[in-house]
């Protein structure tokens, strides 16, 4: 079964459909190229990527296999005679040297070793599974909490400010159910912290539509079709994929400063203890939950974690565009043209990144394929942080994240977000640069065209390009469509194509929610 590719032994990987129309631009790789099915010698060549090494006639076959069939009886013949002519010294098994006696130690060595082997014995404990202490793992001797009892009791918590140093912040203060758990307001950040007058470190994202948000990896497969394609670094919570599920990121908020700024998981845990919920939690995770501060707060997490998977709450797809996608609603003329803007690989090239089709499975979209990509958003010089022309916020690689602080392709990347209720929200891109669903899309099209337009000047009045991206990392920059236009050049969209497009985003608002004001301010 052997096989070789149609044209050399190896192959360039491919990357990403997505990536090729303006998704990351991840580097190529080599790596070899295998068989998907594998091809029998002399059978017809049945893969594209595959041909057979050589194809023997039937014929010259079933000679070979005469010929072995008269040689065996002489090979046998050969070796039974080899048997008998072997001498005795070759057979004869070789003695065993005499075993030697250790050297006996001195009595002062004997002393310490038997002091040490009665230390070591008795502080050596037995190697525990490895699932003990896992979120997930169950404890032996307690029932396992109900997702019932666990989203009632995530709910309580999500919606609790006494869970916050001030006192006045909750989950909900920055993740609000009337704006799609995103922020209720037009600031580029959150206030919060001890004082309540702290800066958040980015934009609070939705927290809808995160169910098969992956944990953060360096590859990644779409559910497109083709397991072959590698989309590149993908998935994690937060902006920058740091913190790898959902329990893990409700962790973050709860010890940030600059949000609910409790200084410790004792001091969490202490507060939970006090809550009108506390023998709710007990009930769920034991009655000594308490005595332990960590096991408290890791069951905080869960809990929190159990009550973002509400499929009513949390990703009801009940959007317009879901109800065109069942059959029982059909797109607005100007709905209809945004949507083929927005899928066209030469004028928006929004889909490459906001899938908009069903996966191959047949599950809906989710408008995003939860990959990162440098985007090069205006620096918002409105944020406090951004005061110090030394300070940069780039992403994957820094500085809130410094697990990839030392991989320099990777700065400047930023998760992409859902665009299901989109327009929901007041402010846009990672630092809440933009205001307005319109100029979000403007940027996009007229990004590489009009600069002018986007970026700040030096003191000498010099457009700076790319202003929140330090000129070494400007090869991490996204350049397919609609960027990569010359400068003075022809916008990849028009006036009217930016409307149609933000038409057709407002149709992917849940029934529940709320469009912000068309605001399409320049």
């Amino acid at each position: 079964m052997l096989c070789v590719p149609r044209d050399s032994h190896v192959a360039i990987r491919r990357t990403s459909r997505r990536a090729n129309s303006g998704l990351r631009n991840p580097p190529a790789h080599v790596t070899p190229l295998t068989c998907a099915k594998p091809i029998l010698v002399g059978a017809p060549r049945r893969s594209p990527y595959c041909t057979p090494l050589l194809q023997v006639p039937p014929t010259t076959r079933l000679l070979r296999r005469l010929a072995l069939l008269a040689a065996a009886p002489l090979l046998c013949g050969v070796l039974a005679a080899c048997g008998r002519s072997t001498p005795d010294s070759l057979t004869a098994p070789t003695p065993a040297p005499a075993p030697q006696a250790a050297p006996t130690p001195a009595p002062a060595a004997q002393a310490a070793q038997a002091a040490q082997a009665a230390q070591a014995t008795p502080s050596t404990p037995p190697a525990q599974p490895a699932y003990v202490g896992a979120t997930y793992a169950p404890v032996p001797g307690r029932p396992q909490p109900s997702a019932a009892q666990l989203t009632e009791i995530g709910r309580r918590i999500f919606f609790d400010a006494s869970l916050s140093a001030s006192g006045k912040a909750s989950c909900a203060s920055c993740h609000d159910p009337q704006h799609a758990f995103g922020p209720p307001n037009a600031l580029p950040v959150q206030l919060a912290g001890a004082d309540g007058k702290q800066e958040g470190p980015r934009a609070a994202p939705s927290l809808r539509y995160l169910e098969t948000l992956i944990a953060f990896t360096e590859h990644h497969h779409d559910n497109d079709g083709d397991d072959s394609i590698d989309a590149g670094p993908t998935g994690g919570h937060m902006w920058d994929g740091r913190a790898g599920s959902a329990h893990e990121q409700a962790a973050m908020p709860l010890l940030s400063a600059a949000e609910m700024a409790n200084a410790s998981e004792a001091d969490v845990s202490a507060k939970l203890a006090r809550t009108p919920y506390a023998d709710d939690m007990r009930k769920a995770f034991g009655e000594d939950l308490f005595g332990n501060p960590s096991a408290a707060f890791k069951a905080a997490g869960l809990a929190l974690e159990v009550f973002q998977q509400s499929p009513k709450e949390f990703y009801p797809f009940s959007s317009k565009y879901d109800e065109v996608l069942r059959g029982t609603a059909k797109l607005s003329p100007a709905e209809a043209r945004g949507l083929r803007v927005f899928n066209d690989e030469d004028k928006g090239n929004c889909a490459s990144c906001h899938i908009s089709e069903r996966t191959q499975d047949g599950a809906f979209p989710f408008f995003t394929d939860y990959g990162l990509i440098a985007l090069g958003v205006p620096r918002n010089r409105k944020l406090k942080a951004n005061a110090d022309p030394a300070f940069h916020d780039l992403g994957l690689c820094g500085p809130y994240r410094t697990d990839m602080k030392d991989h320099p392709e990777y700065c400047g990347l930023f998760r992409t977000p859902t665009l299901r209720n989109v327009a929901v929200r007041q402010s846009f891109f990672h630092n809440g640069v933009f205001h307005s669903l319109e100029e979000a899309i403007r940027f996009y099209a007229q990004r590489d065209t009009s600069p002018e337009r986007w970026y700040g000047r030096s003191a000498k009045g010099v457009v700076q390009q790319y202003d929140d991206l330090p000129v070494q990392y400007h090869a991490n920059l996204n350049t397919d469509m609609p960027f990569g236009q010359k400068r003075g050049g022809k916008p990849a969209l028009t006036e009217a194509e930016i409307r149609d497009v933000a038409a057709f985003l407002r149709t992917l608002t849940d029934a529940d929610q709320k469009n912000a004001p068309v605001n399409a301010a320049h």
